[in-house]
């Protein structure tokens, strides 16, 4: 299977499962409440014939554009935009107590909000699922080996004074002891700064970065690289360090006779040389032995084409691993979601603000080539991807835009406080405005996804 065929699948597979997640959340609720359903479909617009089947009083399909997905409920007055969207008008009679409009504004409201629920609920049990599997990884390093001060954004330029190899002891006061603690402090504080405490008496380090600056803050992150020691975890077979001897446990103590403390110095001095010789210095099982090897030539990423040079070798992070019980896997569970909707709502915040770049938002081409990636990580991988995907997707589908469940869940709020439903007329212009809305946060999704494509 080529790489677009195979990518293609995989967003396939991962959107029909969250828009049905999603669908049934909203399926279930209007069953449970008496509303009946003519169609339960994933996808937008006419059904495909040969991909539906009836069951009851609803119809389950399959429609023609693999976007989103539908429950048509039965309701008085047929939505012009809704119902093109959603495969046009139905003749089935039904009762009059059955239609939407029909039940209490608080079951409607409940109808409506039953699909982002189920969107949370499933990232929920897959977050809670993984933590209860894997139990708990944490990095102890809390030292900095190297800050890449060429990669610090605008603001940030005093994380160059970070001092090499002094633990840092806590991030905006909260004390951390673990890699992990100090990524999760940086990109979920709530406060517009970072300050960073450092042991040994040295000084702050304030970064005034805003809360909702989460490009930013991850560049940060990028740049800084804990302080391990030069170890090799592991090495690729039929490269360049397996072919040299290189292996798990040896330590790099010198390269062509300069010292070497830190991984990060050995990375840097290897991709520093392609195809050319080195001598490592290498200790292993007490001893000390010198090891030749060339470095390969390859391109830094896919997108930078920068020649460096690798040998294969991995570092051996000093993980601790540790089981949860199955009320501490909930307390992980919880904890992932909640940070992934937060991370969600600061990036939609920061869009409107315009300290998130339009540019950073992706569209399903973007969705399907991370999906993919992660895919080939594993089925676990891919999980954890989806339910974030999920979160993602509950958050969107809140926003207060007509057409989306927000939006609807606002309509029906000013029905309850008004005692009367919107004109028709007015709720066929705030639908359309809506739908417009979403339209144009369709194009500029898309648009980004194919500017990446071309290079831009």
């Amino acid at each position: 299977m080529t790489g677009f065929l195979y990518t293609t699948a995989i967003l396939l597979l991962v959107l029909g499962v969250l828009v049905f997640v999603h669908e049934l959340g909203h399926y279930w609720a209007a069953k449970y409440f008496g509303v009946w359903v003519h169609r339960f479909a994933i996808g937008i617009g006419n059904p495909i014939k040969s991909l539906t089947f009836q069951r009851g009083e609803t119809e389950w399909a399959i429609a023609w554009l693999p976007i989103g997905g539908y429950v048509k409920m039965a309701s008085r007055e047929e939505d012009p935009a809704a119902g093109v969207l959603e495969g046009g008008p139905e003749n089935a009679m039904v009762p009059p107590d059955r239609v939407f409009e029909a039940k209490p504004v608080w079951q409607r409201m409940v109808i409506i909000l039953a699909g982002v629920t189920l969107n949370f609920l499933f990232a929920w049990l897959v977050f809670v699922g993984l933590a209860w599997k894997n139990g708990s990884a944490s990095d102890p390093t809390t030292a900095v080996g190297r800050v890449n001060v060429a990669e610090l954004p605008v603001g940030a330029e005093a994380a160059a004074d970070i001092p090499i190899g002094v633990p840092i002891t806590a991030v905006n006061g909260e004390p951390v002891a673990a890699w992990d603690e100090i990524t999760a402090a940086m990109v979920h504080g709530s406060r517009d700064e970072v300050v960073l405490s450092f042991g040994g008496g040295q000084p702050d380090i304030t970064l005034p970065l805003h809360r909702d600056a989460l490009s930013e803050r991850a560049r940060v992150l990028q740049a800084l690289s804990p302080a391990h020691a030069p170890v090799i975890g592991g090495v690729t077979p039929s490269s360049r360090a397996a072919d040299a001897g290189l292996t798990n446990g040896d330590t790099i103590r010198a390269i062509n006779g300069e010292p070497v403390q830190l991984w990060v110095e050995a990375v840097d001095r290897i991709q520093a040389s392609p195809e050319r010789e080195l001598v490592l210095e290498v200790q292993r099982d007490g001893a000390v032995r010198e090891v030749r090897v060339t470095p390969k030539a390859e391109p830094l990423s896919g997108d930078d084409t920068t020649t460096v040079g690798r040998i294969g070798a991995y570092n051996d992070r000093p993980v601790i691993y540790s089981d949860l019980s199955f009320w501490g896997a909930v307390e992980v569970g919880s904890q992932a979601t909640w940070g992934a909707s937060g991370t969600i709502f600061r990036t939609f915040r920061g869009l409107l603000t315009g300290r998130v770049d339009t540019g950073e938002v992706g569209g399903p081409i973007a969705i399907g080539q991370m999906a993919a990636a992660q895919a080939r990580l594993g089925i676990e991988s891919l999980l954890a991807f989806m339910a974030l995907i999920s979160v993602n997707l509950a958050v969107v589908n809140l926003l207060p835009i007509p057409v989306l469940d927000g939006g609807a869940f606002l309509i029906l709020a000013a029905e309850g406080i008004t005692r009367r439903p919107l004109p028709g007329k007015v709720r066929e212009i705030i639908t359309l405005i809506g739908l417009g809305l979403v339209v144009l946060l369709m194009v500029l999704a898309f648009s980004n996804d194919i500017g990446r494509l071309l290079g831009r």
